[in-house]
């Protein structure tokens, strides 16, 4: 996918489904965060300070990654680029989590859907135009 496609349309049709992956992966990760603030009051064993910081990271890394999505949408083919280089980025870290962080089982498959999401949208930025 490039940002100068000569057929505008299914670009478009691409970063529209690329836009609501990210958004997708933007509210888990924000839903994430409200849920380690309640579980830290409610079940406190549910939550342990590297899920504090991973769920903090994840969603902050989730508007940067939205911005660029928004912008590669717009056509600046430097956010595609931006976009490309934080997904396989994420990929990595999120792999990384799931195998070497001693995260809660909840929050692990909430790492898992968010590594979904991402790999879809890696498809789809990295496949040939």
């Amino acid at each position: 996918m490039t940002a100068n496609h000569p057929n505008p349309q299914k670009v478009s049709s691409a970063f529209r489904l690329v836009r609501r992956l990210i958004g997708a992966y933007l509210v888990i990760s924000w839903f994430t965060v409200a849920a380690i603030i309640v579980l830290s009051r409610v079940a406190p064993d549910q939550v342990n300070s590297e899920a504090w910081v991973r769920g903090i990271i994840v969603a902050i890394t989730s508007v940067l990654t939205f911005v660029f999505a928004n912008q590669a949408a717009a056509g600046k083919p430097r956010a595609l680029l931006r976009l490309r280089i934080v997904v396989i980025i994420l990929l990595i870290a999120f792999t990384a989590v799931l195998f070497f962080l001693a995260l809660p089982v909840w929050m692990k498959v909430e790492q898992f859907i968010c590594s979904a999401l991402l790999l879809m949208t890696a498809i789809l930025i990295f496949r040939p135009s």
